[in-house]
Order: C-alpha cells, then sequence, then structure tokens
C-alpha cells in the first residue's frame, strides 16, 4: 500500500468516526452517552490534525477540551438534579459504553502510531512541513494578527456563556440553607454577642 493511499484511508476513517461521534452527540438523549461520544470526536479531530502536522493543536484538544468534557459533564449533572440512586448506578449501566469508546480512540491511536512509525513518506500536499515550522507561530499570527476581531469576538461570547451557566446554578432548592453576604458584612457585633457577668461558685466536690 502506497504512503498517499494509506494516508487517504486514514483521513477518512478519522473524518467518518468524527462526523458520527458528533451526530450522536447532539441525537442521543442521555447526557452521559453525549459525553462519551464528545470525547470520541475530539479524539478522532485531534488525530486528522495530527495527519496535517498540526500537533499543537492535536496536543491542546486532547489534554484541555477531552480533559474539561468531564468537567462539562458535572456541570450538566448539577443542572439537571441527578438523584442519588441514578449516580450510584453511573458505573454498571454506562461501562460498556465507556469501554466502547476507549477502544475505538485506542484502535485509533495504532492506526496513527503505525503511520507515523513509517519514515520514509513522501511529502504530499496536506503534510510534511520544514524543521523550521513551527505550529504555535503560526496559529499565534493567525489568532492575534489576521483574525484578532473574530477571536475577541469569540472570547466575549465564552464570557457570556460562561455567566449564563453560573446564573443557572444558582438556583434556589429547597431544605438548602443559605446565606446573604451583604448582611454578613453589615451585621452588628452586639446584636449577635452578649456577655453575661457570672459570680463564681464553690464546687460541691463531686466528680460528674
Amino acid at each position: 500500500m502506497s504512503p498517499e493511499l494509506l494516508q487517504q484511508i486514514l483521513f477518512y476513517v478519522f473524518a467518518s468516526v468524527s462526523i458520527g461521534a458528533a451526530i450522536a452527540v447532539v441525537s442521543a438523549r442521555n447526557t452521559v452517552y453525549s459525553a462519551l461520544f464528545l470525547v470520541l470526536c475530539f479524539f478522532s479531530t485531534a488525530a486528522l490534525w495530527l495527519l496535517i502536522e498540526a500537533e499543537f493543536l492535536a496536543i491542546t484538544l486532547v489534554l484541555v477540551y477531552v480533559g474539561a468534557v468531564m468537567v462539562l459533564f458535572l456541570f450538566v449533572v448539577m443542572m439537571l438534579d441527578i438523584k442519588k440512586p441514578k449516580a450510584a448506578q453511573f458505573k454498571q449501566t454506562y461501562t460498556k459504553a465507556a469501554l466502547l469508546v476507549a477502544a475505538a480512540m485506542l484502535v485509533q491511536l495504532v492506526m496513527l502510531l503505525g503511520y507515523r512509525a513509517q519514515g520514509d513518506l513522501p511529502a504530499s500536499e496536506l503534510v510534511r512541513q520544514g524543521a523550521e515550522y513551527s505550529n504555535v507561530t503560526e496559529l499565534a499570527m493567525s489568532l492575534f494578527i489576521t483574525y484578532v476581531y473574530p477571536f475577541e469576538i469569540a472570547a466575549v461570547i465564552l464570557l457570556v456563556a460562561i455567566i449564563a451557566a453560573i446564573l443557572l446554578t444558582l438556583r434556589k432548592r429547597p431544605g438548602n440553607k443559605q446565606t446573604d453576604p451583604s448582611k454578613q458584612v453589615h451585621v452588628n457585633p452586639a446584636d449577635r454577642m452578649r456577655v453575661v457577668k457570672m459570680q463564681a461558685q464553690k464546687g460541691n466536690g463531686d466528680d460528674q
């Protein structure tokens, strides 16, 4: 099998898995399955970026987004108020789905490592940059010079989304005690504590 054909096969495999996982994320009714498919989608996309030698983007996607998706799942659980009995059954219910996603990621990793192990791959239109090429420099030039305004707009939108998520989780729940910080700051110590003088009394000698 020629290296060009192998590259095309890997591209179509990773792209198909990414598209299928992305569709499963929005079509699955179970939040746990959506989170697992999101991990698979991110990992497949990172494999595609490794094919075009965008190592920095691939590593960032795996470390930041694949790691943060668990935090995202915790936010979903908190906002949906999943009860304790369901949380206790989490390990038994979704173990098979997690193992399936992990197996798919392992197969992709093995395929990618096998492709990378072939050091005699010729240059093509998609890959093979020079030794002086830097992913970080190219990305910084694109973000902070060419697309600086869309980058700043996206940052503002993400800030609004973070504030909205915080407001959604700060609703009142029955049975939970809450404090008012403004009342705590302006409290008068005299209203909260009273010093009482008591006369000393001799004990009767009994140890109780």
